[in-house]
């Protein structure tokens, strides 16, 4: 039988929630409420006062042809990251649940790209590829290809989507391999021996039963997606060329600190929110229903 633990009063309960709730209301709704009152204003360029213009920003905002295909670059962006590196981790972590011998070693190995910042590694991706100095835009010129991602708007954006999966590979390797490893080995080895292939033991019953793990994984990607990737664009191409990099969190840094426009920023950060919290609402309504606990 279950044992539950009863508090007789109130105040204990609120006293143990007491700090997760000051840290959520102090760094979570304090800001966002900051954000929500700053989007309402026009401060001047000196920053002495403001005018209040109510959606004005919003409207500004809405008929901006640059912000509005920013939103097309997010989608982009954010979907080929989640694809890329849920696919490349599973496939990594498909192997390495397969693999007796060095298995320990090759696991170290995947996880350590988890260990390096954004930022760095964007730095990192940026050197790789530069067009003077970079080892690997010098083998592509080698074998007669010219990288040019400073002018070419697709090289752009195949490198920020390579330099932004490859930190997040180990994370979602993790998850695939804690739950490939929590699958009960007698069903596999009892389709197995009903003659059931790889791929058909992989599509009828590890699949399914990584369900859970797959669902989690999708909603931290699109979330890292849209907001921790903000690192790499900056070292990389910082947002060029032609804003063809420019996703929307970059643009509420561009706009706001570069621009000194604060009222369209605080109102771009209010839409990215916004936009963040449906897409999970919209995940959890009809995808968590395909979803096999």
């Amino acid at each position: 039988m279950e044992k539950r633990v009863i508090f007789k009063g109130l105040w204990l309960p609120l006293l143990l929630v007491a700090p997760q709730m000051v840290i959520t209301a102090v760094f979570f709704f304090y800001p966002a409420g900051q954000a929500i009152w700053q989007s309402l204003f026009i401060a001047d360029p000196f920053g002495l006062k403001s005018q209040f213009v109510g959606l004005g920003n919003f409207e500004y905002l809405l008929a901006d042809p640059f912000y509005r295909a920013s939103f097309l670059t997010t989608a982009i962006f954010s979907i080929s990251v989640t694809l890329v590196s849920m696919g490349v981790a599973l496939y990594l972590a498909l192997l390495a649940d397969r693999l007796i011998k060095g298995s320990g070693t090759y696991r170290t190995l995947l996880i350590w790209p988890y260990a390096v910042a954004p930022a760095v590694a964007g730095v990192l991706w940026m050197f790789m590829f530069n067009t003077r100095v970079g080892v690997v835009a010098w083998y592509l010129g080698v074998l007669g290809y010219d990288w040019n991602h400073v002018l070419n708007e697709a090289e752009a954006m195949g490198l920020v989507v390579v330099a932004s999966s490859w930190g997040r590979i180990s994370y979602n390797f993790l998850f695939f391999l804690a739950g490939l490893q929590a699958i009960p080995r007698s069903v596999i080895e009892a389709a197995a021996i009903d003659g059931a292939h790889f791929w058909t033991r992989f599509r009828t019953i590890v699949w399914p039963l990584l369900s859970p793990v797959t669902f989690f994984l999708l909603v931290v990607n699109i979330v890292y997606a849209f907001f921790e990737t903000f690192g790499v664009i900056h070292t990389i191409t910082s947002g060029g060329p032609q804003q063809a990099t420019t996703i929307l969190v970059y643009k509420v840094y561009s706009d706001g600190f570069v621009g000194q426009d604060l009222g369209s920023s605080a109102a771009q950060s209010v839409i990215l929110l916004g936009l963040v919290g449906l897409l999970t609402i919209i995940q959890f309504k009809f995808i968590e229903r395909k979803v096999h606990y």
